[in-house]
């Protein structure tokens, strides 16, 4: 039986690099750097691993000449393409597009003036550059703009946000310029479901979702699935970026989560399934399942393990995985495809699930 899927919104597809964005492609996935990127080196080294845990498009952060400067070693070598983020300084821009960046990212709140604009714009349609037009609540809120502060006490933030995108895209417009995808971040999904269902209806251009400075991983990833599953299991969404204070492979790995869990992206490496634990839990579910993620996580193959603390759910989740450790009382009863293989101590279950896992995949 052929599974349902999420009809998406069709935009106006747009190339960055090697991927598309829009259009009938599939929802990529992005992350930033942050290490300095005017130390080409460690970023490189951060990228390739960005790269290995499946992200598609990265960001690095372009405040300085110095960081400018590093990006033609940085593009050059990088596995992904490479997109210059760019605040204040729009000369940042035009030298990032010299490098070789696939895209730019833009906020109308800190690069205002639209001779220089239309400097970046003129520097992108020579050299087949994307632009990303990214509002966000802090810029919308640091405005200096006559009036703006009293406005945003009266006008809802989403009004503000929209407004201020509106008026920075009529130079694109007067530029012929369409090679654009556009985001507006809050840091609340509410605000950030609603603002984008406004651009969804409003322009053709593919939209880039995330939420801003959303947190640690713990907070950040229950805001952005709040917000970001929202808006993708209504159609909505191009690319996605879960922003994360720390490590930014959890970043990818949520997003790949999400979108999996969405029917959006297929499954690559271990899926793995476990109880949520209670007063019946004859083993420690968590550990378990945690070790057996570690020892698999150089699958690139999808297969499905399922870890269950009893056997109430236990066999009947052992019927929708690839392979399943059920405990009982010291002892677990191991499973492939539904099939009971044997039973061993409790103390064996991780080897015994590894030798399935093989066994599944062919390498037995």
């Amino acid at each position: 039986m052929q599974q349902a899927t999420i009809q998406r919104r069709f935009s106006h597809p747009v190339k960055v690099g090697t991927v598309l964005i829009g259009g009938d492609a599939p929802v990529s996935i992005q992350s930033m750097t942050n290490t300095p990127t005017a130390d080409a080196k460690a970023t490189l080294a951060q990228i390739e691993i960005l790269a290995q845990a499946g992200c598609e498009i990265i960001r690095v952060a372009t405040p300085t000449s110095q960081d400018t400067a590093a990006l033609k070693e940085i593009v050059t070598q990088s596995p992904l393409p490479v997109v210059a983020d760019v605040h204040f300084h729009f000369q940042r821009a035009l030298e990032a597009i010299a490098a070789g960046v696939a895209k730019i990212r833009l906020n109308p709140g800190n690069i205002g003036d639209r001779d220089q604009v239309r400097q970046v714009i003129a520097a992108c349609k020579d050299r087949g550059v994307a632009i990303r037009v990214g509002v966000n609540e802090g810029s919308v809120s640091e405005r200096t703009d006559k009036g703006l502060r009293e406005q945003q006490a009266q006008r809802p933030l989403v009004e503000l946000m929209l407004e201020t995108i509106r008026g920075y895209l009529e130079v694109f417009e007067e530029a012929s310029f369409d090679k654009l995808v556009l985001s507006a971040k809050s840091s609340d999904a509410y605000t950030c479901i609603e603002v984008y269902r406004h651009l969804a209806r409003e322009f053709p251009y593919p939209l880039h979702l995330g939420l801003t400075h959303a947190g640690t991983a713990q907070t950040g990833a229950i805001r952005s699935a709040a917000a970001l599953g929202a808006l993708l299991a209504e159609g909505i969404g191009d690319t996605v970026r879960i922003s994360l204070a720390g490590n930014p492979v959890n970043e990818v790995l949520m997003a790949k989560e999400l979108l999996a869990s969405l029917r959006l992206r297929q499954r690559h490496g271990v899926e793995i399934i476990a109880c949520p634990t209670c007063g019946r839990t004859e083993a420690d579910v968590g550990e378990t399942a945690e070790k057996v993620r570690a020892a698999l996580a150089q699958i690139k193959q999808h297969v499905r393990v399922a870890v269950m603390g009893c056997i109430v759910n236990g066999p009947g989740e052992a019927q929708g995985a690839d392979v399943a450790a059920c405990f009982g009382k010291g002892k677990a009863a191991i499973y492939r495809r539904g099939k009971l293989m044997r039973s061993v101590d409790a103390a064996e279950v991780l080897p015994a699930l590894l030798e399935e896992v093989r066994a599944v995949l062919g390498k037995a």
